[in-house]
């Protein structure tokens, strides 16, 4: 049973940047595929970035490559998302989660945060 708790999320202004956490608790955190997913209300959440529980493979979605980092500390039990040069199109509600397995497709993963929104004004 892995529970996983956001934080970060806030108010910022386009071209900004933000930071996103994600606390873990289990003592097999380095064995997860760990992922941000992200959602608008009224629409479907959608991928944003994976990484591997070693931290050496990481995968984007296109839509935030070259702006995003997913990155891990296993010493910490703790995921980030840092989020540059951001956009209004990435206003959104913000959620982690956690794959044993794999880490694609979307339907691998059975544990969620509650999420932290994420509002970039133009």
């Amino acid at each position: 049973q892995v529970q996983l708790e956001e934080s970060g999320g806030g108010l910022v202004q386009a071209g900004g940047s933000l930071r996103l956490s994600c606390a873990a608790s289990g003592r097999t955190f380095s064995t997860y595929f760990m992922a941000w997913f992200r959602q608008v209300l009224g629409k479907e959440r959608d991928f944003v970035a994976v990484i591997s529980g070693g931290g050496g493979k990481t995968y984007y979605a296109d839509s935030v490559k070259d702006r995003f980092t997913i990155s891990r500390d296993n010493a910490k039990n703790t995921v980030y998302l840092q989020m540059d040069s951001l956009k209004p199109a990435d206003t959104a509600a913000y959620f982690c989660a956690a794959a044993q397995f794999r880490g694609w497709p979307p339907q691998s993963y059975d544990y969620w945060g509650q999420g932290t929104q994420v509002t970039v004004s133009s």
